[in-house]
């Protein structure tokens, strides 16, 4: 069974930066696809960023991309989150995600999620 926790998130100011960081456990961590998704209060928790298992292939949402960067390091079992250029819309929180081959940008493919972690971005 794999659990995941998300921690730096915070408030920050339109146009700071802030690295999310999801610590994993279980056996199965190498082998998961793993992904970044946030909700915003009232909204579909929508995808954010992705990365396969071995760390070769990653995706974003058009909205994040060159803003946010996601990587892994599976020597620590974390993944990491670093958002750039943070606007007002970004607002959400922001949960990391596990999932076997491809589970690619849909949430309902995704079988383990952490609690997540809320991030505020002021104008």
């Amino acid at each position: 069974q794999v659990q995941l926790v998300e921690t730096g998130g915070g408030l920050v100011q339109a146009g700071g930066s802030l690295r999310l960081s999801c610590a994993a456990s279980g056996r199965v961590f190498n082998t998961l696809d793993l992904g970044w998704f946030r909700q915003a209060p009232g909204q579909e928790r929508e995808f954010v960023a992705g990365i396969n298992w071995r760390g070769t292939n990653t995706d974003y949402a058009d909205s994040v991309k060159g803003r946010f960067t996601i990587s892994r390091d599976n020597n620590k079992n974390t993944i990491y989150l670093q958002m750039s250029s943070l606007k007002p819309e970004d607002t959400a929180v922001y949960s990391c995600a596990g999932g076997f081959d491809g589970s690619g940008d849909s949430p309902t493919n995704y079988l383990y999620w952490g609690q997540g972690t809320q991030v505020t971005v002021s104008a």
